[in-house]
């Protein structure tokens, strides 16, 4: 079963696309109190959402420091994602209680946010996918060794991440995980989906990456088999062999860390 959303062209990962659905129901309910208040809260609605979001990301950064320490300019890569919802939800009940005071409209307000917060927490369970078994992962040649064996991984939790050279968040993301998988205790394989070795060999060399982790799917089989396509991609699997998380998109060194941290405690 796919874990993305696709319209037209553009794929996107169901929890984000429902936190944009959930941003826009938020300003037409806005729309629709400032209305029947007879009050203009086009500006409180902005501000509430912004300050939402700078709240949401400052606290995330605040308890992820480890990782975002290597490179503060990360912070500012908010398209990868991390966010703490109930710090958002708090930072916009905070502005529209300043803005709106005692007001009929600024009750009304706290209650659509309240509403919108518990679809969010609501949405985000239901939409966590179930286990789902990996398939039999094809013929992966190593760029600098022999060929994966896949029984080397049996009984073990690793880490899966697709890519192409073409793929722009697939080159910005490489660095980080060539870096991570090199210290991990978990082992990560960097899948290469379709692209001739000595190119990928080239990309390597001009990025200062070192191939020890990179695997080679000629076939692009792997991404097949998924039935997603979209890259990059990164699987989350547990000992039993099953993927129980995936991340669509430039993954964040400390959304990473988060999720191998869990495949060690067997959260997942």
């Amino acid at each position: 079963m796919s874990n993305i959303v696709q319209i037209g062209p553009l794929a996107f990962a169901p929890d984000r696309l429902l936190a944009v659905l959930l941003v826009l129901a938020f300003l037409g309910g806005m729309e629709f109190i400032g209305r029947w208040t007879q009050r203009d809260l086009g500006r409180s609605s902005i501000l509430a959402v912004v300050t939402g979001l700078i709240v949401a990301r400052v606290v995330y950064v605040a308890t992820h420091l480890d990782s975002y320490a290597r490179d503060w300019l990360s912070v500012l890569a908010i398209w990868q994602g991390g966010f703490t919802a109930w710090a958002g939800a708090a930072g916009a009940s905070a502005v529209l209680v300043w803005r709106l005071g005692t007001h009929r409209s600024a009750q009304l307000s706290l209650a659509l946010t309240l509403v919108l917060s518990l679809a969010w927490f609501t949405g985000e369970k239901l939409l966590e996918p179930a286990p789902r078994a990996l398939p039999k992962l094809p013929q992966l040649a190593r760029i600098d060794g022999p060929a994966l064996e896949p029984e080397s991984l049996e009984g073990r939790p690793f880490v899966v991440n697709l890519w192409a050279t073409w793929c722009p968040p697939c080159r910005r993301e490489l660095p980080m995980l060539a870096e991570t998988a090199a210290s991990s205790q978990v082992p990560i394989l960097l899948v290469n989906e379709g692209e001739d070795p000595a190119q990928v060999m080239q990309f390597l060399a001009s990025h200062g990456v070192t191939p020890e982790d990179v695997l080679i799917d000629v076939q692009a089989a792997l991404s097949q088999q998924l039935g997603d396509g979209a890259l990059p991609t990164t699987l989350f699997v547990n000992g039993d062999g099953k993927v129980v998380a995936s991340h669509l998109g430039e993954i964040s060194r400390a959304a990473l860390h988060d999720e191998i941290r869990q495949l060690q405690q067997g959260v997942k």
